[in-house]
C-alpha cells in the first residue's frame, strides 16, 4: 500500500510552493510546521489535516484543482479523488461564478488578497457563504505563476 495522494513527491513539492508562496504573500505561515525545519512529509501531514480548508487550482482557462485538504474535502462532501482534478469554477454556484473569477482575477493581479467572501456550493448541492479568505498566487522556484490558492476560517451554510 502506497502513500496517501497528498504525501506523493508531486504534492510534497507543491506543498512546499503552497507554504513559500503563503509566506511571500502574507509575510506569515500557513501553517506551524512552516516556521520551523520540519521535513516536507510533516508538513504535508499537518497541511492536510489543519482544521481550516486550503485549496489550490493551476493555470488555464479553465483551471482544475491540484489540491485540497481534508478540511475541504470535508466541507465540499468529496474524496480526493473527486475533487483534486475537477475544473475550480464547480466548488461555486453558476450565478456567483463571474464574481468568483473577478475575485481571483483580482488576487493574481495583486498577487494576494484578503477578505474574499462568497457563495460556494458543496457536491449535494449545499450552498455555504466563506467570510475573510485568503487568496494568492503560487509562483515556482523560476517565479513563474503556476496557480493560485485559497484558504479560510470562517464559513456557514445558508
Amino acid at each position: 500500500m502506497g502513500d496517501a495522494p497528498w504525501l506523493s513527491a508531486e504534492k510534497r513539492g507543491l506543498t512546499a510552493l503552497l507554504l513559500s508562496s503563503h509566506q511571500r504573500a502574507f509575510q506569515r505561515p500557513l501553517i506551524a510546521a512552516a516556521r520551523s525545519s520540519q521535513s516536507m512529509r510533516l508538513c504535508c501531514q499537518e497541511l492536510f489535516s489543519c482544521g481550516f480548508p486550503v485549496l489550490a487550482h493551476g493555470i488555464g482557462a479553465d483551471p482544475v484543482l491540484i489540491y485540497a485538504n481534508a478540511a475541504a474535502l470535508q466541507l465540499w462532501g468529496r474524496r480526493w479523488g473527486d475533487m483534486v482534478g475537477m475544473p475550480s469554477r464547480l466548488t461555486a454556484p453558476d450565478e456567483v461564478r463571474s464574481d468568483r473569477r473577478q475575485a481571483l482575477k483580482q488576487a493574481q493581479t495583486q498577487d494576494a488578497m484578503r477578505g474574499y467572501g462568497g457563495v460556494h456550493i458543496d457536491h449535494q448541492g449545499r450552498r455555504f457563504m466563506i467570510r475573510n479568505a485568503r487568496i494568492w498566487t503560487l509562483l515556482d522556484e523560476e517565479n513563474r505563476t503556476i496557480g493560485q490558492a485559497a484558504c479560510f476560517h470562517d464559513w456557514w451554510w445558508i
